[in-house]
Parts: C-alpha cells; structure tokens; sequence
C-alpha cells in the first residue's frame, strides 16, 4: 500500500491540460570555466540571471551542487529559440566560461518551489 494520494483519470486529464510550455536551460562548464578570468563573469552571469528572473523571463534558478561538469538549470518563460537567444547574449556563455542545451519542457498547475524568505 502507498502512502501518495490517489490521482483519478479525470484529476490527471486535468492537470495535463492546464499544463503550459516552458525551456529548460542545462547549463554545462565551458572550456574556460576554470580560468582566473572565469570568476568575475560568473558573478555577473548570476547578477543576469536574477535580473532575468526578476523580468519574469527566467522563473526559477537551480545551481547544481555536484562535481560533474553540469553548473546549473534555468527554467524559462521563453519558447526554445528566445531562450537560446538570451543565453547566447550571456557575457559568461560568450567567453567560454558557460555552455548550455535549451529543451522543450512542461509546467504543470501547482508545481512550485520554497516560497521566498520574509
């Protein structure tokens, strides 16, 4: 026996038709990640990033905290195409310091993460 809630075809039919596209932005280490010049423009890469978020272009943030070449995701309010184009103007993605895929993803009604600190 689970102990998750039950969720009905119709809950399910539901759900997938509020659903709403978004780009899912993988953020990998470029080859000059590792450089002494790499930090001030990962620092700045962040600084876009929250501007970004705080455009409602960019709705949520995820650094990743592994040792693996994958630094971060982005989930963006963006079709594919505008979501390449705003990572490519990344400053950090032009020097080699970032490389990124964009993908085709789904949202669907509910999903949310921790609420902001009062």
């Amino acid at each position: 026996m689970s102990d998750l809630p039950p969720i009905t075809d119709a809950e399910m039919k539901t759900i997938i038709a509020y659903s709403q596209p978004y780009s899912v932005v993988v953020l990998k280490a470029g080859p000059k990640f590792h450089t002494d010049e790499a930090k001030p423009l990962i620092w700045e890469h962040s600084r876009r990033n929250f501007s970004l978020r705080a455009s409602g272009k960019l709705s949520i943030i995820l650094g990743a905290s592994d040792d693996s070449d994958i630094r971060g995701y982005g989930i963006f309010d963006q079709d594919p195409e505008t979501t390449a184009k705003i990572m490519n103007d990344d400053p950090a993605v032009q020097a080699g310091v970032f490389e990124f895929d964009v993908h085709p993803v789904r949202g669907f009604p509910g999903d949310a993460l921790i609420p902001t600190p009062d």
